[in-house]
């Protein structure tokens, strides 16, 4: 079993969406037995809370359900629970290498590092851009994916 963890800042944007989107393409292909998908914020801003308005409706539009998801936050347990723990920006990687005592970890790492974006995925809470974050989220997912279906 390979355990994934998706990370922002809050919990409602951009870790949700790609936990949404990950575990509907798990379930496309026929993985979930072998890959457990989860997703945790940083900060406690929203403890508790279903992912933005935003974030489901982006979600709806292709169909991927949110059902079920509140926002937490990041666990000292989530460093041994996890295989990967995929921060969704730089900030993100820098406060959960930080809160977990993880420098070095390999298992901790940027979203977008397994494309050739090399970039952070933008929070729509301040852009408003919930289809870029989509997009990113996707190609990320299906790259993480990728790498993931090589190791099983």
């Amino acid at each position: 079993m390979k355990r994934v963890l998706f990370i922002c800042l809050g919990n409602i944007c951009r870790s949700p969406m790609a936990e949404a989107v990950m575990r509907d393409l798990v379930e496309k292909r026929g993985l979930t037995s072998q890959i457990k998908v989860d997703s945790a914020g940083t900060s406690n801003y929203h403890i508790g809370e279903p992912p933005h308005r935003g974030t489901k409706a982006k979600l709806q539009e292709y169909g991927i359900s949110t059902s079920g998801m509140k926002a937490r936050q990041l666990r000292s347990t989530d460093l041994t629970e996890f295989d990967y723990l995929v921060c969704m920006d730089d900030s993100n990687l820098q406060n959960t290498i930080e809160m977990l005592r993880a420098e070095g970890h390999a298992k901790v790492f940027r979203f977008l590092d397994l494309t050739h974006h090399k970039k952070d995925v933008p929070d729509p809470w301040y852009s408003g851009d919930f289809q870029e974050t989509y997009d990113l989220c996707v190609e990320g997912c299906e790259a993480l994916l990728t790498k993931i279906e090589a190791e099983l």
